[in-house]
């Protein structure tokens, strides 16, 4: 569970729900094919590198001492997609939607081109 506390109180979400959202917001973005997995590798990087480690497929969330997210994201483009123009729409799409459905502050959304689509 991730838990905020603020003037209302303490509010927890749980972490597949953060991940699903994340997923689902990715999966709507333009350019976008799918949601590759997470090398087990990678994921235990992650988790040596501090803070909380949510993982599931394609996505990582880890959680800082301040309640911030950082997103890693694993995707595969469809063939001719502007990379650049992607990356941009999903971060801010990603953003938006976390922190609208959750009030938890995105600190950054890294997004990997793992495969291509053709």
């Amino acid at each position: 569970m991730v838990s905020i506390e603020n003037h209302i109180g303490k509010i927890s979400v749980s972490e597949t729900y953060i991940t699903e959202l994340v997923r689902h917001a990715v999966c709507d973005c333009f350019g976008v094919a799918d949601v590759c997995s997470v090398s087990t590798f990678r994921s235990a990087v992650s988790s040596l590198t501090g803070g909380r480690l949510f993982k599931r497929k394609g996505v990582v969330v880890r959680t800082d001492k301040n309640g911030g997210l950082t997103i890693d994201l694993h995707i595969k483009v469809t063939y001719g997609t502007n990379i650049a123009a992607a990356v941009s729409s999903i971060t801010h799409k990603v953003t938006f939607t976390v922190e609208e459905s959750t009030d938890m502050q995105v600190n950054a959304v890294n997004v990997y081109v793992d495969d291509m689509n053709s």
